[in-house]
């Protein structure tokens, strides 16, 4: 036994380590380390230690002196280790930052690791540079050059506020049953069958289903949602024409909400989304008719984000449609169940996004207005 490095625990310490060990939610190492100390207060030799917790000669040694030397929390701690010296100086990492963010080479369509490691050695006195040291310092940086999303980017201008206030003003409204609020959207749904049956999960075994599929045409989706209670209705269309849309505000107003004095429907800026949808299904006197019941607030142009059935559109694919169908009948029962379960909850979506908040996460972006004269 090791004189020099003598491990004597109080009491306090013993059952600390006693306890870490219990609970075993630490690190594999500091595990090993309390099972070192423990045995060592206990009077084992380093080489019955080593052999009982797994771990060399060495490991035993130095978690007994940084014991000795130190205390409890420092022999359990790990020491610092140096790293390797950067390859890239701040200087050239700022080159290949840039570099990244710079057109890539004529005839390619995106930087690579690769591109990116044969650029810099072009551009510095390296002989080499490896990918992966080039991958390194642009995840510092949050930069993945190779890869890109697709994204809406709106103009701010005057119409785009005044559209999205009067949006957030009507959901941050009290409830009134005699004035509602419906986020209306519609969303197309591809008909996909299975060449082969899939094989059923086992256990141990996922679910497995061949790559082949079968396509059997699209269908619509219309999606509305009423903002302050826990209601949405689906209807499944072979089309999204004008005409389709106008039975589907025929039905707001004479099925839905019968008794409502106007329905507010928010709405995106699609082509069909118009007054006169309704003149070319309709005769003029019934197409009037339903008009004075509906009044339409429309989202801004590119964000459809502000429109609350999105949301509601993304839980009916994710709950409901993440798989193969390829009959519109088996898709509308399918809906149908989603549609009454999910009423039935009394699922709502919670919308936290105000004017108010707008105004301070956005207020750079409005529009500055002119000064009064």
């Amino acid at each position: 036994m090791n004189v020099r490095y003598r491990v004597e625990l109080s009491q306090a310490e013993r059952s600390e380590l006693t306890a870490m060990l219990s609970k075993g939610k630490r690190a594999a190492r500091k595990l090993k380390r309390a099972q070192i100390l423990l045995a060592a207060d206990a009077g084992c030799s380093d080489e019955e230690i080593a052999r009982t917790v797994a771990v060399s000669g060495s490991t035993v040694y130095r978690t007994k002196r940084r014991f000795v030397e130190g205390n409890l929390e420092r022999a359990l701690s790990e020491e610092p280790r140096p790293g390797a010296e950067r390859k890239l100086t701040g200087k050239e990492e700022a080159l290949l930052v840039a570099t990244a963010c710079a057109s890539p080479p004529e005839g390619r369509a995106r930087w690579t690791l690769e591109l990116l490691a044969g650029a810099i050695v072009n551009l510095t006195d390296h002989e080499s540079l490896s990918g992966e040291t080039v991958r390194r310092r642009l995840a510092a940086n949050g930069l993945k050059p190779w890869r890109k999303d697709m994204w809406c980017i709106p103009k701010v201008d005057g119409e785009y506020v005044a559209r999205m206030e009067d949006v957030l003003d009507l959901y941050a409204e009290a409830p009134d049953p005699d004035r509602p609020v419906v986020c209306f959207d519609e969303s197309p749904v591809q008909l996909i069958g299975e060449v082969r049956q899939p094989i059923p999960p086992e256990p141990g075994q996922l679910e497995r289903y061949d790559c082949e599929y079968r396509r059997n045409g699209t269908v619509n989706l219309f999606v509305c949602i009423d903002v302050h209670r826990p209601w949405r209705k689906v209807k499944v269309t072979e089309r999204r024409t004008a005409v389709d849309y106008a039975h589907c505000m025929r039905e707001l107003v004479d099925v839905h909400y019968p008794d409502a004095a106007c329905i507010r429907v928010v709405q995106d800026n699609l082509s069909i989304h118009s007054v006169g949808a309704l003149y070319e299904a309709f005769a003029p006197a019934e197409a009037r008719r339903i008009l004075r019941r509906l009044e339409f607030h429309y989202t801004p142009k590119h964000a459809s984000w502000l429109n609350m059935v999105e949301i509601e559109i993304g839980v009916l694919r994710g709950q409901c449609l993440d798989r193969r169908i390829d009959d519109p009948h088996w898709l509308r029962r399918e809906i149908d169940a989603w549609e009454r379960q999910r009423n039935a909850a009394g699922a709502r979506i919670n919308w936290m996004f105000t004017t108010d908040k707008a105004r301070a996460k956005m207020g750079r972006a409005y529009p500055v207005a002119a000064k009064e004269s």
